[in-house]
């Protein structure tokens, strides 16, 4: 898979999806503050998305994805958040993204709350083999009612761990030996215009802001950390989101 195939296909699902565009190293083991996304709140909306960390990373293909998201409420939600873990699971085209996992928080009171998100890993099957090692994305979304206002990407990287199945990697791709690594330092961040108190208003995009926090290296630089990433991979977020790092 060329290295930067997993994210044409985020950005070009992700389009599809709400009518907009999408949207450092790993690291994180079993500590719960690698790799947190903090971010000013935006104007007018009534959730926050304050901190997202990633739980357990590296960690082998086939252990589940584990997200702690921290977010505020600045008024009681009368309905259901439904929060998503996305799989993008080749660039070839979006039917195999895989959902791994929805789950619906709410009714919600003001104030702050934090919950840890797990998702089993992708089913192996459904992913195409030249698709298997290699750079891809995992995304966390949030809607209501049917309107996503908030999406984080990561970078994931698959590859293998023995030294001889690097140089010489097999012609059907094994999964118990690749270990996944998301680079938990560089999140993406896009966020987008909602009507919260009715269903009736379509989404609409966020007006331009300047990226926030710039800690760290943006997605379009080299990385770091000996993660083979392509040197200027395309952001999966659109150029109308604020982005932070």
């Amino acid at each position: 898979m060329p290295p930067q195939s997993g994210v044409e296909a985020a950005r070009r699902g992700r389009e599809r999806e709400s009518g907009g565009g999408s949207g450092g190293g790993g690291g994180g083991g079993s500590c719960c503050f690698e790799g947190v996304l903090s971010c000013p709140r935006e104007a007018m909306a009534k959730v926050s998305v304050l901190n997202v960390s990633v739980l357990e990373n590296p960690s082998p293909f086939h252990s589940p994805f584990q997200f702690e998201i921290s977010f505020e409420c600045s008024e009681a939600l009368a309905d259901d958040l439904e929060w998503k873990i996305i799989y993008v699971g080749s660039a070839e085209s979006e039917e195999f993204d895989q959902i791994l996992d929805s789950v619906l928080v709410g009714p919600v009171p003001a104030g702050r709350h934090m919950f840890v998100f797990q998702a089993d890993a992708p089913n192996a099957s459904l992913i195409p083999e030249t698709d298997a090692v290699g750079v891809t994305v995992v995304l966390i979304t949030c809607t209501y009612h049917g309107q996503e206002f908030i999406r984080v990407g990561y970078y994931v990287n698959n590859e293998y761990t023995n030294p001889d199945l690097r140089e010489n990697p097999p012609l059907k791709p094994d999964f118990s030996q690749l270990q996944r690594n998301i680079l938990a330092s560089n999140p993406r961040v896009t966020r987008f215009h909602i009507n919260w108190d009715s269903t009736a208003d379509k989404l609409e995009d966020i007006e331009n802001q300047d990226p926030v926090l710039n800690m760290g290296l943006p997605l379009s630089c080299p990385s770091t950390k000996g993660l083979d990433l392509p040197d200027c991979a395309p952001s999966i977020i659109p150029e109308n989101s604020m982005d932070c790092i």
